[in-house]
Formats: C-alpha cells, structure tokens, sequence
C-alpha cells in the first residue's frame, strides 16, 4: 500500500494550523533561554517580590542607614518610599552580616525582575510602631516600652526573625506548582539563599536564646516562641512555625527541645500558600484586609485578587 500526499491538502493544514507558539507568547513571559514562562509562573515568581522589597529595605536600612533608592533609584520602579525605617543600632559584626543580607535582597529583586515583568514598590510600613504592634499581638498584651526594632542588636534580631522565614515557606509552597524549569531554577536558588539567612539568624538568636530582653524580663526563646504562635494564627493551617525552644517530642526525632531549625515531623521545611503569607504580613488573619507592613496591600496578580 502506498501512501499519496496532496501537495494542497499540505498547504491548508500549514496555513489553518492554530498558532500554538502564538497562544503560549501571549499567555506568558519570554524567559530570556528561548523559552516562554506559563502566566501561572509569572504571577507565582512576582508574588514573592512583596517580601523581597521589604527584606531589602528593612536589612539595607538597618545596617547602612538608606535603602534601595540610593543604592540603585531604579530598582524600586518610581514606588513610594517605606514608612518608619531607620538605622539600628548594631554591634559592627551584626551590621556586617545584615548588610550582606540587605545586598543578597537586592541581587534577588534583581533576579526575579530580569525574569518576570514585575511590579513597583508597594508601601512599607517598617515603623517601629509596626513592629511593636507585631509584638504585642504576639504577646496578647502591649509590652512596655513598645518594642522598638531598632534599639539594639537582639532587638533588630528578634524583628528579623519577624518577617523572612514567612517568604522561605513562600518559596517552598510556590515550587511544586511551578511548571517551567526556568522558573523553578530560579525559586530553587532564592530558596537556598534565603533558608541560609533564616539559619544565620536562628543561629545568632540561639546562641542567646536564655538572654532576658531588657526591659520585658522575657528570653530570646520565648520571643521567638510568641511570635512562630502568631504567625501560626495568622495564617490559619496549623503548626508551619516554631520558635527556638519546643517541646522535646516535637523536635528533630523527638530527641532533643533545641530547634536550630524549623521543620515537620521528617525536620522538612515547611510550605505556605500566598493567602497564609498575606494574612500573617497583614497582620489581620485576613488575605483581603491589608496592615501591619502593607497598609495598602501587596501588588502583582495574586496579592491584588484577593482585594478585588
């Protein structure tokens, strides 16, 4: 049997054929390796640039005295400046390492934003009226004085310990339901670096773990256990949090209460959705009611859905 082609049947399916490269390119992004990202990856890649900003932010400005305008005026996209930051008052090794953290937020704005269109700036709140807010709910009482961020090195600490861990469960929930390899390699590089600062800094946290905070006659282990309660709270799906100090079943193996690391049962990170991620930087328990950092909300497709 011999197969016949007709040389115009050829040319009305090459004609008629649906555009399927067209459709992808404008469902989604260029990912710069001739390659196209899913619209779903774009939105989960620049979801995670709400914390980015503040992390930037909140580390350059605590260790240099100024944030990202002055150190490149483009990279914030015209959006407004943050609310309350200020420089603390840190010992020159904890400027030393939060300096560094404050530049590697930098290089991850940049990474996301060279892949994914991205969006501005959005208001940050990082007053220390924020935080203390952050710590009196933490608490279930005003703490007095208010807790200011910036009043010394465990201070600054404990306020770090506040906020990048959230985006590392971020991270760690967004990749799984990524599609492209593009966009998985880079959420698996932003998760390396951003689990090794939560490291540095339970570390740091740990090493003074049974030092009183002055004034509040409270330890670092039981601010650290107050504020992994809230965000359990906040963000409404159980235990993904824990403080440096657990009890002796729920750490690594049942073995031991130290908890250098937050993990499950198999000492595995946990995963957060973006709507646990935003009840607990709301500060409201609510993903559609902004406060707390972000007293108009976050920005991108994902943040701005549940506003709408």
């Amino acid at each position: 049997m011999r197969l016949v082609l007709n040389p115009h049947l050829l040319i009305f399916f090459f004609f008629s054929a649906p555009p399927v490269l067209g459709l992808a390119a404008a469902s989604g992004v260029d990912d710069g390796r001739g390659g196209v990202l899913p619209k779903s990856d774009v939105d989960m890649l620049e979801f995670p640039l709400n914390l980015e900003y503040l992390e930037a932010e909140f580390f350059l400005w605590g260790a240099l005295g100024h944030g990202i305008d002055r150190f490149d005026p483009g990279l914030s996209s015209g959006g407004p400046s943050p609310v309350g930051v200020t420089a603390a008052k840190l010992s020159p090794l904890v400027r030393d390492i939060i300096a560094q953290f404050g530049f590697q937020e930098v290089g991850h704005l940049r990474a996301i934003k060279e892949t994914v269109p991205g969006f501005a700036r959005p208001l940050l709140n990082l007053s220390k009226e924020a935080f203390g807010t952050v710590m009196d709910n933490a608490f279930g009482r005003p703490l007095r004085p208010p807790f200011d961020p910036y009043a010394s090195d465990i201070n600054f600490l404990i306020a770090s310990y506040v906020v990048p861990y959230v985006g590392l469960t971020g991270y760690v929930g967004a990749n799984p339901k990524l599609r492209s390899a593009t966009a998985k390699r880079l959420v698996a590089g932003l998760l390396g670096v951003e689990s090794g600062q939560d490291a540095v800094l339970r570390t740091l946290l740990y090493e003074r773990k049974k030092e009183v905070v002055a004034p509040y006659g409270m330890t670092v282990a039981e601010f650290t256990g107050h504020i992994s309660g809230l965000r359990n709270k906040l963000g409404k799906k159980g235990m993904k949090d824990e403080g440096l100090i657990v009890a002796r079943t729920e750490g690594p193996e049942g073995k031991t209460s130290g908890n250098i690391l937050a993990g499950d049962q198999h000492s595995l990170a946990y995963d957060r959705t973006p709507e646990e991620i935003l009840r607990i930087v709301y500060g409201t328990g609510k993903e559609n009611k902004p406060g707390g950092f972000y007293p108009k909300g976050g920005d991108g497709k994902i943040a701005k859905s549940f506003l709408d």
